[in-house]
């Protein structure tokens, strides 16, 4: 799929197969084993990472043969979950429609940009692909290296919704195949103020960027 070198590293990349599965629960433990108390990742199961496999949704990066990296994009089930909903999307393509699934960096290998490479390069094959229309994805307001991470891959906020059981979740979202620009109108709501941003998702404006003001996270708006 891609071999070279990132800031420094030399990793190949590569699709993972059920042989790969080892290593990756390795690397997801020693993510987990690194973890503080509150944290807001939530680790997958052996089962669910079969899923992934056998979808062929995951890509690892491997330095001297050892997997150090992988990120996941996940085709999901067509339940009253699914994020199209959240989003108005029409019900008739929920079914191409995929999400931006886990990504673990073993703890060793942190700093080298993996995260963001790996998902380059998964939005790069979703793109020259036919299969899906839309990627989406859920983060949690507040959970900071994943926000950046979504918007330095060109997804923006399309809805603010209780997920999961009432958890609080922007819905991420990307046109694969074309082009959202806003008509020109802006504004920046503190991260904190989840009504205002919600009334504004509701009348039609995207979260499109983020930045920090002091001790608060502002979002910006666009529509």
């Amino acid at each position: 799929m891609w071999r070279g070198d990132c800031n420094g590293l030399d990793i190949e990349v590569t699709y993972l197969a059920m042989t790969d599965l080892g290593q990756i629960e390795a690397v997801q433990q020693n993510v987990m084993d690194t973890l503080t108390e509150g944290s807001q990742y939530q680790s997958l199961s052996t089962e669910e990472f079969v899923k992934l496999l056998t979808d062929r949704t995951l890509i690892g990066a491997y330095h001297k043969g050892t997997l150090i990296a992988f990120r996941a994009l996940l085709i999901p089930p067509l339940d009253d979950e699914h994020l199209g909903y959240d989003i108005g999307y029409p019900s008739e393509g929920l079914e191409r429609i995929i999400y931006q699934e886990v990504t673990n960096v073993h703890p060793d290998y942190r700093g080298y940009g993996l995260q963001q490479h790996l998902g380059r390069l998964l939005m790069k094959e979703l793109e020259h692909g036919s299969r899906f229309d839309l990627v989406c994805a859920t983060v949690a307001p507040f959970n900071i290296p994943s926000l950046k991470d979504k918007f330095a891959l060109g997804l923006r906020i399309g809805a603010l919704k209780p997920k999961y059981g009432g958890k609080l979740r922007y819905i991420f979202m990307k046109e694969l195949h074309s082009d959202w620009r806003p008509a020109g109108e802006a504004t920046w709501l503190e991260m904190g103020e989840t009504e205002q941003q919600g009334a504004l998702l509701k009348a039609g404006w995207y979260g499109t960027s983020m930045t920090r003001d002091g001790e608060s996270w502002l979002v910006k708006y666009e529509r």
